[in-house]
């Protein structure tokens, strides 16, 4: 029998709550990049390089987080009002195709929405290149080696030529905000080439005294170069040698070592790049690169290393990252690649974002196009909350902040549209979203009508509350969700043919169903807005009642939600996507959107909706498994909340699969919608931590989706919500050791495995201990801890 051996509940000094000693994290090449996909992402929240590694030309791709095309505009189509009457009336005569064909001409943005003009697209900021002169040009290249090191968040490519060992480093600096390589070599005089900027449109290259810069303005209307002004400029310092300027070009001759300095910025937060990218350049060349490495790596794994996860690895645990990824297609035992891919996904997001700066869009951070994927933007119905996804868990709090900043601008534009379209108070925002503030409906409402976005934005923003238990923070955001719940508390309508209120005009995201042998998208009350909007009432109640606020507002928003519709079973068992049981047009959707409630949402629970739990499941079967990245990767988090591990861990087998030029994940573990869709990576990661600890129900819950190939393994400061930071050791399946450390005081709740001595537990002396059944409470101030180690 297993029981409780030790029991330790201490005070803590601060350093309880230091950074764990990290794994060594890395992956590795044995050949140069041959495509962008191929290349490494560094990144330090605001600037981005993805060297490619080349031996004779070196490419590294150059990004800045707020450089967009586009400008403000006013996208909301004042008459559109005066339609939705007659759009809600056709809806409840059931005549929906009709809705939808008077929406597209009556209840879209006004201009192009996201086709052009206005809009924008977030946009690469330009390719740095070397071409390269060796002593010996012919010598045959051995002993190549291409690394991104996530612990450090630097990369190296290192290669033998002939006699000659050359090493290549490259960061993005987290203490001095600029990018920086340094080239070295065993030999003195070994290394000679041209460095040149350049970028397809919009751009000027010239020498400005010793350092050469690439400056322009992009459109804002689409048609005029008036938008977003950026600039950028490289300095070489040098040890031997000498640099000459030619054409625009840099030419190095016969150095011994090369540091080369990048500073980037555009006008979106300074109102003048040049002076800013200057200043911290200037600032940069007066430091020794070691010491800016130095301070780079330390204040990175301030970060980074507050976790860790150790599970199974296999003779595939050391190939390169190209043929582990094939070799994981047909053999799953390397569990160690998982780890690999859960800590990645922290690396991208700790580098893709960080406070005071942009969330992440659905490239990230990274971009080598002019004209990105769905403009590089932020979609609403999924793809920019999916990026979020580990920020709690994951230990990774504060990357939330910059989401909130991002809400905190759409109020004042989502007010407007809010009155325009809906002649309701609050504010709301639709699918589309960018830099400039757009919150109108797009300019197609068979997958742009869905006006529960904002909605869903206010989840991370009680999320981090929950996780914090910060009632400051959430006294600041709190208007933000009360906004949101005004919105829809004054839009809802009664649906007259069953008495529940509705959002109409709606969507399930993308999705469409038949009617009348057409297919259609727009429908009165989604199963998912239904959620949404129950999750939005219940948490501005609870927000509200915590600060003592707005009890008039808590009684209206309580009425509400007692007249939205139950998530619904349909005729095969499934939960329905729309108030109706209609037939999907493509019952194998990316989207599943109606399973919100079961994640990233709390409403299906095995405790208190089992029914809905079955149902859940059923929708799964029949949407299956292999879709877009990011499908997948959600379908991970909806397995680990039905504790089905092995079905979780077969979706990150699906989802790790080489991509090509299809679904699944490149070679540098970018997730393939295809193409390149940053959120596949957040979403897996977010789903192994579901895998691995839960805490939605109201109790912790430790290793609740254990696939047979995780037997053993241990983790290390994971997040939980409550206000706690939890560390944990299993072996053959079965939990060793939990080790729980409160962030702020608090009475927490563990679910208990069935093996633990139920009475042993009960000798336990923790404040205010209760056994019941199986789960256990107990209170801890702020930095105490409770160590059970098992027998």
């Amino acid at each position: 029998m297993i029981g409780i051996r030790k029991c330790v509940c201490a005070v803590l000094a601060m350093v309880a709550f230091a950074t764990i000693q990290a794994a060594d994290w890395k992956y590795y090449f044995e050949t140069p990049a041959a495509i962008w996909e191929e290349s490494v992402p560094l990144g330090n929240g605001r600037i981005g390089m993805m060297p490619w590694g080349g031996v004779e030309w070196e490419r590294v791709v150059l990004n800045e987080i707020s450089l967009w095309s586009g400008q403000k505009q006013d996208a909301d189509n004042p008459d559109a009002h005066q339609y939705l009457g007659e759009i809600r009336r056709l809806l409840f005569d059931g005549k929906n195709d009709e809705a939808q064909a008077l929406m597209y001409k009556t209840f879209t943005c006004n201009g192009k929405g996201s086709a052009g003009g206005s809009y924008g697209a977030y946009q690469v900021f330009g390719n740095l290149f070397l071409d390269f002169q060796y002593p010996d040009s012919t010598a045959q290249v051995s002993n190549y080696h291409r690394e991104l090191n996530l612990s450090e968040a630097v990369a190296t490519t290192t290669f033998q030529k002939g006699s000659v060992h050359y090493r290549r480093e490259y960061f993005t600096s987290f203490t001095n905000d600029v990018g920086m390589i340094k080239l070295s070599a065993d030999k003195k005089k070994a290394i000679s080439f041209m460095l040149s900027l350049q970028r397809d449109e919009k751009y000027k290259v010239e020498r400005d005294g010793d350092m050469l810069v690439i400056h322009g303005q992009l459109s804002g209307d689409g048609v005029s170069d008036n938008g977003m002004k950026y600039y950028g400029a490289v300095k070489v310092k040098l040890k031997g040698g000498h640099i000459e300027y030619k054409n625009n070009t840099m030419v190095v001759e016969k150095t011994n070592e090369a540091e080369i300095l990048i500073s980037l910025a555009t006008n979106y937060f300074q109102p003048d790049p040049k002076s800013f990218a200057l200043a911290l350049l200037n600032k940069a060349e007066t430091q020794h690169y070691q010491k800016i490495k130095k301070e780079h790596v330390a204040e990175f794994g301030k970060m980074f290393n507050r976790v860790n996860l150790s599970l199974p690895q296999n003779a595939n645990s050391t190939l390169p990252i190209d043929k582990r990824l094939e070799a994981f297609v047909s053999d799953s035992t390397d569990a160690d690649l998982a780890a690999l891919y859960f800590q990645n996904g922290r690396y991208l997001l700790i580098s893709s974002t960080r406070e005071g700066s942009l969330p992440p869009n659905l490239q990230g951070l990274w971009a080598p196009q002019i004209n990105t994927s769905w403009n590089g933007d932020y979609h609403l119905n999924i793809n920019l909350q999916m990026n979020l996804w580990p920020a709690e868990v994951g230990n990774l709090s504060e990357l939330q902040l910059p989401l909130v900043d991002y809400v905190k601008s759409l109020v004042t534009p989502g007010e407007n549209t809010a009155k325009v379209y809906y002649n309701s108070r609050g504010w709301v925002t639709h699918i589309l979203g960018n830099v400039w503030g757009f919150t109108s409906p797009s300019e197609n409402p068979s997958w742009g009508a869905t006006n529960t976005a904002g909605a869903w934005l206010c989840q991370h923003l009680w999320e981090h509350y929950q996780f914090s238990m910060d009632e400051k923070y959430l006294a600041s955001v709190y208007p933000l969700m009360k906004g949101a719940a005004q919105f829809f508390s004054g839009m809802l309508v009664e649906d007259p043919r069953n008495g529940y209120l509705v959002t109409a005009p709606t969507t399930s995201p993308e999705n469409s169903y038949m009617l009348n042998g057409n297919s259609v998208s727009v429908c009165a009350g989604s199963t998912m807005d239904n959620q949404i909007v129950r999750e939005l009432f219940t948490n501005t109640m609870a927000a509200a009642t915590l600060l003592g606020k707005d009890n008039d507002l808590i009684q209206e928003l309580k009425a509400k939600c007692d007249k939205l519709a139950p998530t619904s079973i349909g005729k095969y068992g499934q939960i329905m996507e729309w108030m109706e049981d209609y037939e999907e047009a493509d019952v194998h959707h990316r989207h599943v959107s109606q399973l919100y409630g079961l994640f990233p949402g709390n409403e299906l629970t095995y405790d208190k909706t089992p029914g809905l739990m079955q149902a859940a499941k059923t929708t799964l079967e029949r949407r299956g498994d292999e879709s877009t990245g990011w499908s997948m990767a959600w379908k991970i988090n909806f397995w680990a909340r039905l504790k089905d591990g092995n079905r979780a861990y077969k979706l990150i087998h699906d989802l790790l699969k080489p991509a090509g030029t299809g679904r699944g994940t490149y070679p540098n573990l970018f997730s393939a919608h295809p193409p390149m869709q940053i959120d596949g990576d957040f979403g897996g990661t977010s789903g192994i931590a579901e895998m691995l600890i839960q805490s939605h129900a109201g109790y912790i819950e430790l290793l609740p989706a254990l696939p047979d190939d995780w037997k053993s393994g241990r983790f290390d400061g994971l997040k939980v919500r409550g206000g706690g930071e939890v560390s944990a050791r299993w072996e053959n399946g079965e939990l060793k050791k939990l080790t729980l450390k409160a962030t702020a005081a608090n009475r927490f709740c563990l679910k208990v495995p069935d093996k633990w001595d139920k009475n042993k537990l009960k000798q336990m002396k923790l404040r205010n201990f209760v056994v019941s059944e199986d789960k256990i409470f107990f209170n801890l101030k702020e930095k105490e801890k409770v160590i059970f180690n098992i027998e």
